[in-house]
């Protein structure tokens, strides 16, 4: 009714979404994402990606009203499949004895995980495989995932991978049967950019130490963003970066694909890797823990004032500020702090990464010296 034509995709991934949006003005879909259905919202993209912040205030200003045209509708089926092993072709990597369990939880990504598993000549097993029909939650990052776990031992298979709703979020359980963590999932997916040949990453302030050292030791460029998917996608734009990603979802971005966390393109690359890989992934990630918190604030305390407090304390013991999102204070070669107030919340968002032996009273020297700040406001 507002004079415009719409192309209608039916049911798919966000990734597939953003794929096909490249070839029009824009595209909106109907998603949950990882939330229960009552949560539906919409996501709108414009030139094949998401809105940055500034953005969505402009388009808000400028809405065009007067129409005399009714728009025309039109039933399309996405090129993604093809397009994806076009641009990553299949090769002997994939043809080994590599299995794999796949948990859709009967969302979008059903019915293309498995094709695209089976252009790729990758062995799989799947369960949640049907629309709408799952015995897990909506999100694969709080549940316990027990029935993966279970496929995962039951036919010793070498990863278990688990997507939410809307298909751009990968989980991995390993051949332990162990819930690999977003960090580690996201190194996984860099070191097999790395071995795609790609050099310039952008990555989340929050990412895990582990991911700049792999990158760094394959002659690779690292760049830090604000925290957020479309704050990554931005610098990555910025930079002329090859690949984003973001450490505390797990996501993982290849920008001259699709310009999103894309879970079913993580899942192929995660596969194309060789054990040799992958065991150097895991032991490096194993030397670092990373610890996450909120610290809730009162309504009347600013948190702006509240950062500012906190930057004085803290810069004493550090060897670099980084204030692109709060304050990241560089602890030394193998450690990190990351204070930032959240975008949701009135709370303050503290991460902290160092070595295992270290990590704990670094976490509690930190966070104590945080909380006697706050009170004295």
């Amino acid at each position: 009714e507002q004079g415009i034509n719409v192309y209608d995709l039916g049911i798919v991934p966000t990734p597939v979404l953003f794929r096909e949006s490249r070839k029009y003005s824009g595209a909106i879909m109907v998603t949950a994402s990882h939330n229960p259905m009552e949560w539906n919202g919409l996501k709108l993209l414009v030139n094949g990606r998401g809105f940055y912040e500034e953005e969505l205030d402009i388009m808000l200003k400028n809405v065009i009203h007067g129409y005399t045209y009714i728009g025309e509708y039109h039933k399309i089926h996405p090129t993604y499949l093809n397009d994806l092993i076009n641009y990553i072709p299949n090769s002997d990597r994939y043809t080994s004895d590599f299995k794999v369990g796949l948990d859709f939880g009967g969302g979008a990504s059903c019915n293309y995980v498995n094709r695209l598993f089976q252009i790729y000549k990758i062995k799989y097993l799947s369960i949640n495989d049907r629309f709408g029909f799952s015995s897990r939650g909506p999100d694969p990052t709080s549940d316990p995932l027990n029935d993966l776990r279970e496929l995962v031992k039951l036919n010793k298979l070498n990863f278990g991978f688990a997507f939410d709703m809307d298909g751009d979020r990968l989980v991995i359980v390993d051949k332990k049967e162990e819930r690999l963590s977003p960090d580690l999932t996201l190194l996984l997916c860099i070191s097999g950019a790395i071995h795609n040949k790609n050099k310039k990453f952008v990555i989340s302030l929050d990412s895990s130490i582990s991911i700049e050292k792999y990158i760094k030791k394959y002659g690779g460029e690292v760049f830090y963003s604000k925290v957020g998917e479309s704050n990554v996608i931005k610098k990555i734009s910025e930079v002329n970066g090859d690949i984003g990603g973001e450490g505390s979802s797990g996501g993982f971005i290849m920008p001259n694909f699709t310009s999103c966390r894309d879970g079913l393109l993580a899942s192929i690359l995660v596969c194309s890797l060789n054990q040799k890989v992958i065991d150097e992934c895991l032991h490096l990630a194993s030397n670092f823990v990373q610890i996450r918190t909120k610290l809730p604030i009162k309504p009347e305390i600013d948190l702006n004032n509240l950062l500012e407090k906190i930057f004085d304390v803290l810069t004493p013991y550090s060897n670099q500020v980084i204030d692109d999102d709060g304050f990241k204070f560089i602890l030394d070669d193998n450690s990190w702090a990351l204070v930032r107030s959240s975008n949701t919340e009135h709370v303050l968002r503290i991460s902290l990464e160092s070595e295992k032996n270290r990590s704990n009273s670094l976490y509690k020297l930190i966070y104590n010296k945080i909380y006697e700040i706050y009170e004295k406001i």
